[in-house]
């Protein structure tokens, strides 16, 4: 799909999977100029009723060059509705990443989405009575039955480890290879080769996921509170979900 010149992010990808036919999705942006932009970083909570929240809205002047960007597209009051993670590097070059703000960040130029689509399934905001959020909550749709080695949407809870929750779905379904697409938060990350990270609420965005012989492996982007970037690929079995985990698991061929 093309999010057009003066189109929102929020607008451009809700538009392009309805005109696909699709109640919901997963996409990404791999380059394009966004100006405005608006973002937010992960914080900490101002008080109890919450495990973490949001800084201030940043508004850098000149827009940004998107250097990838994943958006889970579902619905919120019967609209679309996209919850969007994203790298880019702004008019001095600096290179940022953080929770994008769909509604406010327009198209300074055509730019190219790609992604999969989801008939059957969507993401829906939901009020979270665990976290006090309102979060995507992975539903089937009325009269939609499940095919025979679909693709899943899934939201995964806080404090389950990512790639064991993911393998668990899995193989409830009997899923052994696939794709894994998504994005969401940490408690802290610990990764197979690099520094871990210690902040205990991130933005995370998936750069590449695979499920082999019923086994996640997942490639990622993370940010902490202070602004630093970990990139790498995750260590199984020590990676809590903060607050919320969204995916798209695409079967890989036929199950095993």
């Amino acid at each position: 799909m093309t999010i057009e010149p003066g189109e929102s992010i929020e607008a451009g990808l809700g538009r392009g999977l309805a005109e696909a036919g699709c109640h919901s999705g997963y996409v990404e942006i791999h380059a394009g100029r966004l100006d405005p932009f608006r973002f937010v970083m992960p914080a900490g909570s101002p008080g109890e009723s919450h495990a973490a929240w949001y800084s201030q809205t940043h508004a850098p002047e000149g827009g940004v060059t998107v250097e990838r960007a994943g958006a889970i597209v579902g619905t919120r009051d019967g609209a679309p509705f996209v919850h969007c993670h994203g790298l880019w590097h702004s008019c001095d070059r600096e290179r940022r990443m953080g929770h994008m703000l769909p509604p406010d960040c327009l198209a300074a130029e055509p730019i190219r989405a790609v992604g999969t689509g989801l008939s059957g399934a969507v993401f829906a905001s939901r009020d979270d009575a665990e976290t006090n959020f309102r979060l995507f909550a992975a539903e089937a749709v009325e009269g939609w039955p499940p095919a025979a080695n679909s693709a899943l949407a899934v939201t995964l809870r806080p404090n389950q480890d990512v790639c064991h929750a993911i393998e668990a779905i899995c193989r409830d379904v009997a899923i052994t290879r696939a794709r894994i697409h998504g994005i969401g938060s940490l408690n802290g990350a610990r990764f197979e080769d690099g520094p871990p990270m210690a902040s205990y609420a991130s933005e995370l965005l998936i750069r590449e996921g695979r499920l082999e012989g019923g086994k996640a492996s997942l490639d990622v982007a993370v940010v902490a509170m202070d602004g630093t970037i970990f990139e790498g690929r995750l260590v199984r079995g020590d990676n809590p979900v903060c607050v919320t985990f969204e995916l798209v698991i695409v079967p890989d061929g036929e199950p095993d």
